[in-house]
C-alpha cells in the first residue's frame, strides 16, 4: 500500500508550533481529536492493483443527475492518481456544468447511447465506440443527445511530472474520435482500428487502439513493457494474464495494468472479441 497524507492549513500551523518548542503532547491531543471528528482530515490513498475490473464487481450510486460506477481510484508507478468510473445519464440530461481540469487530462469512451460532448467552442454528437480526450485547462462537457440513457467511461489521470501545455498544444491539443472514422485494418488474428498514437500534455506517448481478436485465439504472447496499459473489453468472452494471475475478463470490464507487469489476452469464447487498448508513458 502506498498512502500519502493530506494535512490541512492549521494542522500545519501546529507543526510548525512544535517545530517552536511548543507542547508535544498537546498537539497529539489535537491532531487526535482531528482524526476522529474529521476523518477525511487522513486520506489513505492506495496503489490501484494489476487485475481485472468487471462490470458486475461495480455498484451503481446515485450522484447528482446521474448513476455512476466506480472502477478505480488511487496512484500507479507513473502517475499520481489514476481513476475510473461510468456515469449513466438520463436522455437530455447533462451530468453536471461545463468545467475545466488543471492537473489532469480525462478520457472519456462512450459503452452506449449518443451523447454531444463539446470542449471549448467546438461539438459533436458521438455514439458508442467513440472517444474523447481532454486536455488540461480546456473547458468542456457532456449531454445526452438522445431520449434513452447514454453510459461512459471517464478515466482521469494525474501524472507525477509537471505538466507540459506547449507540448500539449503542439500534438493538437484535445480531441475527439468517431467510431465511424475509425478505419479498420484486416490482419490473420482479427483486426485492428487505431484512435491515436502522440504526445500530450501529461505524456511523451498516449497511444490508443481497438483490436479485434477471432475466437480462441492469443492476443500475443505474454510479454512486458514500461509504459502502463488498460484493456477495457467491449464484447467477448476473455482471459487475462497478469504476472501469474489469471481473470475472467467480462464484457464491460477492464484490466489495469502497471508498468512492467507480464501480460496477456486470450479470446475463450466461440465468437470474435473486441477490446480498447491504451498505454501512456
Amino acid at each position: 500500500m502506498q498512502f500519502t497524507l493530506k494535512l490541512a492549513p492549521h494542522l500545519m500551523r501546529w507543526r510548525k508550533g512544535l517545530a517552536k518548542g511548543a507542547n508535544t503532547y498537546l498537539h497529539i491531543q489535537c491532531l487526535l481529536i482531528c482524526a476522529l471528528f474529521f476523518p477525511t482530515f487522513l486520506i489513505a490513498q492506495s496503489k490501484v492493483e494489476s487485475k481485472a475490473y468487471n462490470w458486475d464487481d461495480t455498484k451503481a450510486v446515485k450522484d447528482e443527475n446521474r448513476m455512476r460506477r466506480q472502477f478505480v481510484d488511487g496512484s500507479t508507478t507513473l502517475l499520481n492518481n489514476l481513476e475510473i468510473h461510468t456515469s449513466t445519464v438520463e436522455g437530455g440530461e447533462a451530468p453536471h456544468p461545463s468545467h475545466t481540469h488543471t492537473d489532469q487530462e480525462e478520457l472519456v469512451i462512450i459503452k452506449e447511447g449518443t451523447i454531444t460532448a463539446t470542449i471549448g467552442t467546438q461539438s459533436k454528437d458521438l455514439g458508442p465506440g467513440s472517444v474523447i480526450y481532454v486536455l488540461p485547462g480546456d473547458d468542456h462537457g457532456f449531454r445526452n443527445a438522445g431520449s434513452a440513457p447514454c453510459t461512459y467511461y471517464i478515466i482521469k489521470l494525474k501524472n507525477r511530472t509537471p505538466i507540459n501545455a506547449d507540448r500539449g498544444k503542439k500534438s493538437g491539443g484535445s480531441f475527439m474520435v468517431d467510431w465511424n472514422d475509425m478505419k479498420f485494418v484486416a490482419h490473420d488474428k482479427g483486426g485492428r482500428r487505431n484512435v491515436v498514437d502522440k504526445p500530450t500534455a501529461l505524456f511523451e506517448r498516449f497511444e490508443m487502439h481497438v483490436t479485434t481478436l477471432n475466437a480462441g485465439l492469443m492476443s500475443h504472447a505474454p510479454h512486458t513493457h514500461s509504459p502502463e496499459e488498460i484493456i477495457l473489453l467491449v464484447s467477448g468472452d476473455t482471459e487475462m494474464q497478469v504476472g501469474n494471475e489469471k481473470y475472467k475478463l467480462k464484457e464491460g470490464g477492464m484490466v489495469v495494468l502497471d508498468s512492467k507487469i507480464s501480460h496477456n489476452l486470450t479470446n475463450v469464447g466461440t465468437k470474435e472479441a473486441m477490446y480498447f487498448a491504451f498505454q501512456w508513458n
